[in-house]
C-alpha cells in the first residue's frame, strides 16, 4: 500500500459500511491485527469508529465489539439511533454517523499526513477532494470483488489510492465462523 513510513495516519472506519462489506465477502476483520498492520506502515495518529446504537434495546448486541474496540486502541464516536416508520407503514431505523465522521476528519487535519477510510460511500467524496485541497493523502478501503458494487465509483475515483477489503482481509480477516456472530452495526436509512 502506498503509506510514506514517515507519514501520520489517521484510520476513520464507517462501523456500518466497514461491516456490510466485509460481510458481503464473507470474512470478519480482526480489529487488532488491523491496529497492527497500520501500526506497522507508519506512525498511527488515531483510529476512530463510527457506529450508531440503538438506545431503546435493554441490551445491544454490537455492544461487545463497541467496548472491545474503546479498549483497545480504537477511539470510538456513536451516537443513538432514531426509529421512525417509513410512508408504507414499516419500521426504519437512521443512524447516520457521516456529519460526525466529516467533521472530526477536518478538525484533525492539521495533525496528520494521510487518511484512510473505511468505506464506500459516495456521500465521503466531497470530505476526500476538501482534505486533497489542505494537501492530505487519502486512501478508500472498500471492496470491487461483490456483484452489487460496495463503493461508489465518484469516491473511489477521488480517492488518491483504492484498498480492496479481499485484498486486505488476506492479513487482518479471518473467516466469519471463527468467533460468534455479532449483530450488524446499524445502517441507515437513506430519507431524500
Amino acid at each position: 500500500m502506498p503509506i510514506d513510513p514517515r507519514e501520520k495516519i489517521v484510520l476513520f472506519i464507517d462501523g456500518a459500511n466497514l461491516y456490510a462489506t466485509s460481510k458481503a465477502i464473507g470474512v470478519d476483520i480482526d480489529y487488532r491485527r488491523l491496529l497492527a498492520d497500520f501500526n506497522a506502515r507508519a506512525y498511527l495518529l488515531r483510529a476512530n469508529y463510527y457506529t450508531a446504537l440503538v438506545e431503546d434495546q435493554e441490551y445491544s448486541s454490537i455492544r461487545p465489539l463497541i467496548d472491545w474496540l474503546d479498549y483497545n486502541g480504537f477511539t470510538v464516536v456513536t451516537k443513538p439511533a432514531k426509529e421512525f416508520t417509513d410512508a408504507t407503514g414499516r419500521r426504519k431505523i437512521k443512524g447516520n454517523m457521516d456529519i460526525e465522521l466529516c467533521v472530526d476528519a477536518l478538525e484533525l487535519a492539521p495533525f496528520y499526513d494521510h487518511m484512510v477510510l473505511f468505506s464506500g460511500d459516495g456521500d465521503f467524496t466531497a470530505l476526500v477532494a476538501a482534505l486533497q485541497r489542505k494537501g492530505k493523502r487519502v486512501t478508500v478501503v472498500s471492496t470491487l470483488t461483490t456483484s452489487t458494487p460496495m463503493i461508489s465509483d465518484d469516491l473511489r475515483r477521488q480517492a488518491d489510492f483504492f484498498i480492496d477489503v479481499a485484498e486486505l482481509a488476506k492479513t487482518v480477516g479471518r473467516p466469519p465462523s471463527t468467533r460468534p456472530p455479532v449483530a450488524a452495526p446499524v445502517v441507515a436509512a437513506e430519507t431524500e
